[in-house]
């Protein structure tokens, strides 16, 4: 049995697995590791991405935006001007905390979705918003604090925090997002094991992957359980403006100032490429936040900072966001469609409001993990549930993405997916 083949068959602690690599390493480097860097894991979205780009394949796991919409070829002139007239300064080092017009635009974005009270000098602009995750963790959390989260949540949120060593524990969810009862109860049990928890990791609108929302009345509720137990809220809102009826809901940050650290994108309301995001900072945290952001990356790129405060400042990107909102309810539509159409009795599904995914969840028993390699032969590629997850144990869930795919191929793409799901529910029926 190979080293993998023991790691897959038996779960062992993180630290007795680095010992076992160490010993086996081929090459004398490998003893420089340290612990933290077998919390570093690779990531089921990213092996599922590779593999989704394979000609006639349909691919209902990458969480990508529509960019078709975009005007190109006028962005195209845009960047040429950004660099022949203000090249010195896009192509130059800027500062850490990023531009101000760039700062001051991400506050009127979060205007449109609720928040009224946001100043420029409390935001750091930051290289996507996963980076602001990581650097949450590591400004807020020793190995071994816990960051709570809802279940499931965010694969690249799990792997930057279990990087730090963190403890990660979960708080389930129903339909109508994370479960405020659950919540206090799950802040019992972390502290009578004697443990402390720094943050609780929320994405409350159109979470990723179950497309799940928070509703407006649980909100306050929770922010309330949080502050009372000294428990930082890392809220976050890629999706937020993608609601398909045009009303997002009230972000927890409105009003909490104090209690919550926003994060924002510009990679759904225009493109992941330029990879840039924002962190709305308390400001009695502000410095510590904003140091740790320029100690990995000194300085967000001035070059696509320019770029995105000129597609602010000159296209009509709320008009972007209503067609998009209408594009992605369109394709949402047609996977429910697909699925009631297609799917065995005995599996279930979210029905979103907004965002990029559907949840679905097969009896007990089922393990989606080995049903992507049949998937992948049937011409089709979704993503395991267990991704979304800390642990290592089987899931009988996966995550579907609606936004980067045709209607027609979406359809297409359910149809192919639709047996190797039923014939799992009948394998487990006959057990």
């Amino acid at each position: 049995m190979t080293r993998e083949e023991f790691s897959d068959a038996v779960e062992l602690p993180v630290d007795t697995m680095a010992a076992l690599e160490r010993a086996a390493g081929s090459h004398r480097h490998e003893v420089l590791f340290s612990n933290r860097a077998f919390h570093i894991k690779q990531s089921a979205v990213r092996d599922v991405f590779d593999i989704s780009i394979r000609p006639g394949l349909i691919s209902l796991a990458g969480g990508s935006p529509y960019l078709r919409s975009l005007p190109l070829e006028d962005l195209g002139r845009t960047a040429q001007r950004i660099i022949a007239e203000h090249g010195l300064e896009a192509l130059q080092y800027g500062g850490g905390q990023g531009m101000e017009e760039l700062r001051t635009q991400a506050c009127e974005v979060m205007a449109a979705e609720g928040i009224l009270d946001a100043d420029p000098a409390d935001i750091v602009i930051t290289t996507g918003s996963q980076s602001a995750q990581d650097v949450a963790a590591k400004v807020f959390c020793d190995p071994g604090d816990v960051i709570l989260c809802e279940d499931p949540t965010y694969v690249g949120a799990l792997n930057a925090f279990e990087a730090y060593e963190v403890d990660v524990r979960t708080v389930p969810m129903d339909d109508g997002g994370l479960v405020p009862e659950a919540l206090e109860q799950r802040i019992r049990e972390v502290r009578a094991e004697g443990k402390t928890i720094k943050l609780l990791y929320t994405i409350p609108s159109f979470n990723n992957p179950s497309g799940v929302t928070l509703t407006a009345d649980r909100r306050q509720a929770v922010v309330e359980i949080c502050r009372r137990n000294n428990i930082l809220i890392l809220e976050d809102n890629p999706y937020g403006l993608l609601r398909f009826d045009g009303e997002p809901l009230t972000p927890m940050r409105a009003g909490n100032a104090q209690d919550v650290l926003y994060l924002g994108s510009f990679s759904k309301i225009f493109a992941p490429g330029v990879r840039l995001g924002w962190a709305l900072v308390p400001r009695h945290l502000y410095r510590r936040f904003y140091l740790a952001c320029e100690a990995v990356v000194l300085c967000p790129s001035p070059l696509t900072q320019m770029l995105v405060s000129a597609y602010l400042r000159e296209y009509d990107w709320m008009g972007h966001v209503r067609s998009s909102r209408s594009l992605y309810a369109e394709r949402c539509s047609a996977m429910l469609d697909a699925l009631d159409e297609h799917m065995p009795e005995g599996v279930t599904w979210t029905r979103p409001d907004g965002g990029f995914f559907i949840w679905v969840t097969l009896p007990e028993g089922v393990d989606t993990y080995p049903l992507l390699y049949e998937a992948i032969d049937a011409g089709t590629v979704f993503i395991p549930g267990a991704a979304f997850t800390p642990g290592e144990g089987p899931s009988n869930k996966l995550r579907l993405a609606f936004s980067a795919v045709s209607s027609e191929d979406i359809a297409e793409g359910v149809r192919r997916l639709a047996p190797i799901l039923s014939a799992a529910v009948g394998e487990v029926r006959v057990r």
